[in-house]
């Protein structure tokens, strides 16, 4: 029997969620490639289950060239139409055409900022802001820093990036630690604080 605390919203035999929550979740990113594809995957996922995501993930990296941001910003119509019939991924117009506004969007920001990391960090000092929560309750849908950056990146150009879907992205990318005090990832990440 395994004996490991995690959060509580991870399914105990879920080894896609697990693997995410252990690896992935609450992990300080600073890659740009990886910050836009969390940035896609999350407004991809709205509305959505997060497992629906993380089944079609190895999809979207390959049908979105990886996430490379200058690639993803020059696809056509006839780009849209092969993602809108590809069964691995989610077939939502306004979601994929999203993606190719959101990475020109994203490539404005590098210019103007030298990365996207460079600019989404700064919103919280270039450090993760670490949460105690001990129960699932506590933890917010969105921040007033979450509501912040989606205020900005609209004004920037960017779509599907609403307050509860950049509070999840913030949460995904280690900008907040979310990691209940019980488990085992929260004393990791915070050195034991």
């Amino acid at each position: 029997m395994n004996l490991t605390k995690r959060c509580g919203w991870v399914p105990h035999k879920d080894t896609l969620y697990i693997d995410y929550h252990d690896l992935e979740w609450g992990v300080p990113l600073h890659e740009d490639s990886r910050l836009f594809e969390l940035l896609t995957l999350e407004g991809m996922q709205a509305g959505l289950n997060w497992r629906t995501i993380l089944k079609k993930r190895e999809n979207f990296v390959k049908a979105f060239d990886g996430f490379d941001p200058g690639k993803v910003a020059r696809y056509n119509q006839r780009k849209v139409k092969r993602l809108l019939a590809d069964a691995g991924i989610i077939r939502n117009g306004p979601k994929v055409r999203s993606a190719i506004t959101n990475a020109k969007a994203f490539l404005a920001i590098q210019r103007e900022f030298g990365s996207f990391d460079s600019y989404i960090w700064g919103f919280n000092e270039n450090r993760p802001r670490i949460n105690r929560w001990r129960t699932l309750k506590e933890l917010p849908a969105a921040t007033d820093e979450s509501r912040t950056i989606s205020e900005d990146l609209i004004k920037r150009g960017f779509r599907f990036v609403g307050p509860t879907t950049i509070y999840s992205f913030m949460q995904a990318t280690g900008m907040v630690n979310d990691h209940l005090v019980y488990c085992f990832r929260y004393r990791e990440l915070t050195g034991g604080s």
